[in-house]
């Protein structure tokens, strides 16, 4: 234990502190306060309202993505769209779905090319009205967005039976701060 400025030290968690002046004793906000805490939000995978798919195994959905599943039961095509690069939706498909990163991407996609694979890289959109607009409009696409900006012009798909909602959703990201 070591006292340095008023604080008492255990490590490096704070305990509290002894004001000078008064002797009175204002605890440190505790590690699980509110402030500390982060606050996260599912990522939704979106398809076409008409699509009769419900459900994909987080292994289904990477197949989805790397192109190599490439009709849906009700024999449509599938058609891949994201978000542009940087964003943390894009980083999260990328980190979760993919295992890779922008570049790696770029070169699976390049290489499928390659070997004469008819695999489309996913159309890139700026925004989640844009991914709304493009998935609620095109039987067949398939994209994400995050749960709050879902509304009923998308159908949400079950990633391993789980909402995104639900605890022990696989895809997650850091919430939006509030405004």
């Amino acid at each position: 234990m070591k006292v340095v400025r008023g604080l008492v030290l255990l490590g490096m968690l704070a305990l509290g502190s002894v004001s000078a002046v008064s002797g009175a004793f204002s605890p440190v906000r505790p590690l699980g306060s509110s402030a500390a805490r982060n606050s996260w939000e599912g990522l939704a995978i979106v398809v076409n309202p008409n699509n009769p798919t419900n459900n994909l195994s987080l292994a289904q959905l990477r197949t989805v993505f790397l192109g190599e599943r490439r009709w849906w039961p009700n024999h449509r095509r599938v058609l891949l769209s994201g978000m542009r690069r940087g964003t943390p939706e894009r980083q999260t498909v990328l980190r979760v779905i993919y295992r890779m990163d922008d570049r790696n991407l770029d070169h699976y996609f390049l290489y499928q090319a390659f070997k004469g694979e008819a695999i489309s890289p996913p159309a890139t959109l700026h925004s989640a009205a844009d991914i709304k607009k493009y998935v609620g409009a095109t039987p067949g696409a398939i994209g994400y967005l995050r749960a709050s900006d879902v509304d009923n012009s998308v159908k949400v798909v079950r990633v391993n039976g789980l909402l995104p909602e639900d605890d022990g959703y696989p895809l997650r990201l850091r919430a939006r701060p509030p405004k």
